[in-house]
């Protein structure tokens, strides 16, 4: 087992290969140790070299409602403003800091997602 940080895509690859071959080895085995490396060297590499960007608000908005399966009614009662629904998912209005807080407080989405511009 000689592990080191992965530097290249040829480096990924093959790091891949070894982690799927031995994946569902039990823990405290020497393979299963591997496997636990492997799994933090690879997601490091794709942490660096493979970010997700996160979805802007009114996409991530839609998303959650339809999630909890929400109606536009139902948001319009979370935000307090039932007539500023469609304005936002039309993106005719802006989230204002106050939208923002309820959104993230009772839809529980990520702050970050919610204040990006967009």
């Amino acid at each position: 087992m000689n592990i080191e940080v992965i530097k290249n895509k040829n480096q990924y690859h093959k790091s891949l290969i070894r982690f799927e071959e031995i994946f569902l080895t039990k823990a405290n085995t020497k393979e299963g140790k591997e496997a636990q490396l492997l799994a933090l060297v690879i997601k490091d590499y794709e942490d660096k070299h493979y970010k997700i960007k996160s979805p802007d608000p009114v996409e991530a908005i839609k998303y959650r409602m339809e999630q909890m399966n929400l109606s536009r009614k139902d948001l319009g009662e979370i935000l307090g403003y039932s007539s500023r629904v469609s304005e936002v998912l039309n993106r005719k209005r802006k989230l204002t800091l106050e939208m923002v807080r309820k959104l993230h407080e009772k839809l529980n989405i990520p702050l970050e997602s919610l204040v990006q511009a967009y």
